[in-house]
């Protein structure tokens, strides 16, 4: 059964770090490229940052660019979400995906449940 499990979210003022986690199991994680996307309220479900199955390719919404990176951890079967200076508009639920490409373009295969992350102004 695949499980692409989100954490690391929370409340954090503006300016602020956080690190989101997404552990995957049930399927080849090392053989899928990975994507973070993220929902703010009211909003649809939007690109944030994509990486390819070896981690040598990686590719980031324009508004993120310079402050989140993405990463991941073949080994743990782990990728990595970093955020700094964050903003309030970052605010809403991020979900990990795998398979497709590493771009807003094409299907995902699954997806996780998402973590909430919340940015005060």
């Amino acid at each position: 059964q695949v499980q692409l499990a989100e954490s690391g979210g929370g409340l954090v003022q503006a300016g602020g770090s956080l690190r989101l986690s997404c552990a995957a199991s049930g399927y080849n994680f090392y053989r899928y490229n990975m994507r973070w996307f993220r929902q703010a309220p009211g909003k649809e479900r939007e690109f944030v940052a994509g990486i390819s199955w070896s981690g040598s390719s990686t590719y980031y919404e324009d508004s993120v660019k310079g402050r989140f990176a993405i990463s991941r951890d073949n080994a743990k079967n782990t990728v990595y979400l970093q955020m700094n200076s964050l903003k309030p508009e970052d605010t809403g639920v991020y979900y990990c995906a795998a398979g497709g490409t590493i771009t807003p373009i094409g299907d995902v295969d699954y997806w996780g449940q998402g973590t909430q992350v919340t940015v005060s102004s």
